[in-house]
């Protein structure tokens, strides 16, 4: 990973390196400007501008050491500094200039310049005066000052074009992440060489179904001939799909490792841009370098930001995203047999795809990257923890238990939270309470500072107490592992249940089961305070899905029978609800309703009444809880007893279990 890191680090500061001359060229120019405009400020200043008359008494005194005669001006030398000649002030009287400081008249510079009429240099009486004064008198040269103008003009315009267009360079590169002449149909795609390849399938643990199938993938980019010579055709596309972590892209980085071939990875975002056709052909300069260094991997990681769903949708946009997708499936069927590229996909939403996409020809094996197993866990683990030194008390077993539902890129943050904890209270390993204080900080928040008032954390403790004792209690609910109130992200309190194994499927009593323990820390503040907190917000979001879900979905409910009633918001995007219309009327939508309501109410009943018949344990678990704050399952045992999900001879699934009494 490190080579991978650093590969990409080059390449930044091999773009740095023209900014970098460019940014140096311009300081120069500027510098060189400074200079001018001072040496042009200074020469004004040791020139005195003098009027007409003030230089002809000036001639008549014989204080001119030199003239030149220009066409409308005249400039000279004195031969000594006269005191500047009076000038008007506002009322329109003449006064001497003085300096503002000192009060002494102030002088002329020894070099003046005076505006001459045409008319006057062939005056009669003006050359006289030049002869007497002694001067000594010189006509400038001619020149054109159309012609001096056209040439500033013309080297003034050219200094702006240049400009303007280094700007232009300089913003379309940080808009689009190339030049701007030569940056637009270019490829974002970022290649590793087989040889800088530093991962492999070593380095990717808890999917090995999924590598046993990439392995054939792998097998043909080594041996092409293998498989053509009994006219076998590998698949021209591989899409990787599954939730987020789960370690799509570390996949497709291990495939071109183990293949041994170029590896091209891009976003699927980063082929739209501002300008209309930019995404075709940057889709085409990808494919044909591909091509040129076949056999190769093209990597085009959230596939969906790109192969989106078409045919519906508003917006220029969208238009140029329709073009960039129907340029990859031209370049994927225009593949020759010859050609041993193979591009990989990968997304998070495979259901949004454009089938022409998906077909056979195109992405022909879909590979589901699902989250770990408690095995799977544990080899990711062992993978994230080969360089952090553990201690004696770390069971990787214990700890893949505590993780179930969590994915690679979770646990490896998991792993990384612990190390950094061990780290700041300078330890040399990392301890089985530096895990867990990692996995709080992962799934629930950092703890806040605040302190919660008295009466604030009783009713939080009634809360917590209330979803543990139902949990407890329920066979179809899951084990409680931890329950706190301390304060953790945006949450008071937390119990925490984790499932005491991986689970595919649930049935409806157990469904029914986790309805009564989410709306029991309600149940709790009803039965002690006589109404309810604003806590239950996440506990009346999350009841409801489940109990939506089971009336639309999963044909859990007796009333509307075993039917599915697809809901909008099963498709958030706009590609998908532009064009479908809810297939069922007011009226049933109605009864729907009705029906989740009801469901709902009973499990909040008869989360009541088990509180109900159980109040004393209620009481003695807040006690409990307020006083350490944070209590482990052993700690609860001490009050309720063992667990519904610990002892032998479970009741009939449904029905809860007493409380057995405390040994305390």
């Amino acid at each position: 990973m490190e080579k991978y890191e650093n590969d990409e680090g080059d390449g930044e500061n091999r773009r740095a390196a023209p900014r970098a001359a460019g940014l140096g060229i311009v300081m120069l120019l500027g510098i060189l400007l400074m200079v001018g405009t001072m040496f042009f400020i200074q020469q004004d200043r040791d020139v005195t501008q003098i009027p007409l008359s003030f230089f002809e008494e000036q001639l008549e005194a014989k204080n001119i050491q030199a003239v030149t005669i220009g066409q409308t001006t005249a400039s000279g030398f004195f031969k000594a500094k006269p005191p500047l000649p009076p000038r008007l002030n506002a009322k329109g009287e003449l006064e001497p200039q003085k300096d503002s400081k000192t009060g002494k008249p102030l002088q002329s510079s020894i070099k003046f310049t005076v505006n001459l009429d045409p008319a006057r240099k062939t005056n009669p009486a003006f050359e006289e005066l030049l002869r007497r004064s002694g001067a000594i008198v010189e006509n400038a040269p001619y020149s054109d000052p159309s012609v001096s103008l056209f040439v500033v003009t013309i080297v003034v315009s050219i200094g702006l074009f240049f400009l303007v267009l280094w700007f232009m360079r300089r913003s379309q590169a940080q808009m689009m992440g190339g030049g701007f002449f030569s940056g637009f149909g270019r490829s974002p795609a970022k290649r590793y060489e087989a040889s800088r390849q530093a991962v492999t399938f070593k380095d990717v643990a808890g999917v090995e179904g999924v590598k046993a199938d990439l392995q054939e993938i792998v097998e043909f980019l080594k041996t092409p001939k293998k498989f053509q010579r009994l006219g076998g055709r590998v698949p021209k596309g591989v899409l990787l799909n599954g939730p987020p972590g789960t370690g799509k892209t570390l996949l497709a980085r291990a495939v071109a490792g183990e293949a041994g071939v170029p590896f091209y990875s891009v976003n699927g975002s980063e082929f739209i841009q501002m300008f209309v056709g930019v995404g075709a052909s940057r889709v085409r300069d990808l494919f044909k370098n591909a091509k040129e260094n076949s056999p190769a991997i093209i990597f085009i990681d959230e596939i969906d930001a790109v192969g989106r769903q078409r045919g519906a949708g508003l917006g220029g946009g969208h238009d140029e995203r329709e073009q960039t997708l129907n340029q990859i499936l031209s370049e994927m069927d225009g593949f020759n047999q010859t050609d041993f590229v193979i591009v990989m996909g990968a997304t998070n939403r495979p259901d949004v795809l454009d089938p022409a996409l998906l077909r056979p020809g195109r992405f022909d094996r879909h590979v589901t990257v699902g989250k770990p197993t408690q095995r799977a866990r544990v080899e990711i683990f062992k993978v994230h923890t080969r360089d952090v030194p553990l201690g004696d008390d770390v069971d990787l077993n214990v700890l893949a238990s505590l993780t179930i539902g969590l994915t690679g890129a979770d646990i490896r943050n998991i792993v990384n939270e612990a190390a950094l904890w061990a780290a700041r209270y300078d330890k040399n390993k990392v301890e089985m309470a530096d895990f867990d204080y990692a996995r709080d900080k992962t799934l629930i928040g950092p703890k806040r500072e605040e302190v919660l008032q008295a009466k604030e954390k009783e009713k939080t403790a009634y809360h917590e107490a209330g979803h543990t004792i139902l949990a407890w209690v329920l066979p179809g609910a899951n084990r409680v592992h931890k329950v706190t109130i301390v304060p953790r992200g945006m949450t008071l309190g937390t119990t925490q249940m984790l499932p005491s194994e991986d689970r595919m499927s649930m049935a409806e009593s157990e469904l029914r089961d986790q309805l009564v323990v989410l709306l029991a820390g309600r149940a709790a503040e009803m039965l002690i305070y006589g109404e309810g907190t604003i806590g239950a917000q996440n506990d009346l979001e999350r009841a409801t899905a489940i109990a939506r879900h089971m009336v639309t979905s999963w044909g859990m409910s007796e009333q509307m029978g075993p039917v599915s009633f697809k809901m909008s918001d099963d498709d958030p995007f706009l590609g998908r609800e532009i064009h479908q219309q809810r297939q069922f009327s007011e009226a049933t939508m109605e009864r729907i309703d009705e029906e989740i309501g009801r469901i709902l109410r009973e499990a909040a009943d008869r989360a009541n009444k088990v509180l109900s018949d159980n109040r004393e344990k209620l009481e003695q678990l807040t006690r409990r809880l307020i006083e350490k704050e944070e209590l482990d399952d052993e700690d609860i045992t001490l009050v309720l007893g063992p667990s519904i999900q610990s002892r032998s001879g479970s009741p009939e699934r449904g029905e809860p279990a007493e409380v057995p009494r405390s040994a305390t």
